[in-house]
């Protein structure tokens, strides 16, 4: 009986779609303000539907943001709902895109500009568009992190092995939120 409550205990207290702490920079360090956008919509408007698990592709809409620091020495992307149901859901995580990036395509492959994909909530590599449960509106964050070194991490890395990876090396951040509903 005992050790059913300590596993009911374990379990209640782990979620693994909690949100992490942001990523911090290195100590004394202020993040330089990056400015991140879309072609396909405005900050705090509807995500189309190509861009979303309704879409016939669910592919990436297309980025860019304004230049990164001197310090930067390579890029990050988190893409999450933090509306979820059970909480924080993760869409996308890159990292180690080159510096000098500007933007990422419709559709993007990051492994074209330096980049490598981790393994999102949905237990797959690569970017997986919003696809909410049907009733309230979501929020998604197209989050960009200038990381001031190169992060060696497997290519099954989950949202968390990159937080920590990028904990004490954020130099620059932005984010772009976007909104989708069934």
């Amino acid at each position: 009986m005992l050790s059913c409550l300590v596993l009911l205990a374990s379990a209640a207290c782990h979620d693994s779609n909690a949100a992490a702490p942001n990523p911090s920079p290195p100590k004394g360090v202020t993040p330089a303000k990056i400015v991140v956008s879309s072609a396909a919509f405005a900050a705090g408007a509807p995500i189309p539907v190509d861009y979303t698990c309704d879409g016939g592709n669910d592919r990436s809409p297309p980025l860019a943001w304004s230049e990164m620091p001197n310090t930067a020495k390579t890029i990050a992307i988190v893409v999450d709902d933090p509306d979820a149901p059970s909480g924080t859901f993760t869409h996308w995580i890159a990292w180690n895109i080159a510096p000098e990036t500007r933007t990422l395509a419709d559709g993007a492959n990051v492994a074209a500009v330096s980049g490598v994909t981790g393994e999102n909530d949905f237990g797959r590599a690569g970017y997986s568009g919003p696809c909410p449960p049907k009733g309230k509106l979501h929020h998604y964050h197209f989050k960009l992190f200038g990381l001031d070194t190169t992060l060696a991490l497997k290519t099954d890395a989950k949202r968390a092995n990159l937080d920590a990876a990028m904990s004490s090396h954020v130099v620059a951040q932005g984010d772009l939120v976007g909104t989708f509903q069934h």
